[in-house]
């Protein structure tokens, strides 16, 4: 009597297992088809040549960040440093509130990343290890200015600078 009930009971137990399967299926398939596509991640950096040893603002990448209360201020520096020869690629704001300038790059250390804060009063470097050697500057609240007199070459002590291998020619902007 037993053996007959468990034969009898397994067929709708196995559908009902693969219709729980089927379903949990569909559910993962639409969710991940809704699911937003991943942003590419930053080209790494490619070692470029520096003419008798000196970087040049033009070969350095630059985005800008207000996190701050000033209204534009990224853009007012981003403005600054466009008229200094570097390649501003954005300027935007940023959740992050920010108080003096901070300089942000892949060490502290690297010749980008010392040529730009050179540029502002203040300002404190902040290293993330990022593979395409862009420069980020947080401007906020207390931002110490702009540094009209730094010098737009930077002496390095070899002959190539890994710097951002693709590079956007038209600067965006954020509210």
């Amino acid at each position: 009597m037993i053996g007959r009930i468990l034969r009898v009971a397994r067929t709708p137990v196995t559908l009902l297992i693969l219709l729980g399967v089927l379903l949990w299926g569909a559910w993962w398939g639409y969710t991940n088809v809704l699911r937003p596509i991943p942003a590419s991640p930053p080209q790494p950096c490619v070692d470029q040549s520096v003419a008798k040893g000196q970087l040049k603002a033009s070969q350095v990448v630059v985005k800008v960040y207000n996190g701050g209360d000033r209204k534009g201020l990224a853009a007012d520096v981003g403005r600054s440093l466009r008229d200094k020869g570097f390649k501003v690629a954005a300027t935007s704001n940023t959740g992050e509130k920010i108080q003096k300038t901070v300089i942000v790059g892949a060490a502290a250390k690297d010749p980008e990343v010392l040529m730009v804060k050179t540029f502002f009063k203040d300002a404190v470097v902040r290293a993330d290890k990022r593979p395409d050697h862009t420069v980020d500057v947080l401007v906020g609240n207390k931002y110490g200015g702009f540094n009209k007199d730094a010098k737009t070459t930077y002496n390095v002590k070899s002959s190539t600078v890994c710097l951002p291998s693709q590079v956007s020619a038209t600067p965006t902007t954020g509210p």
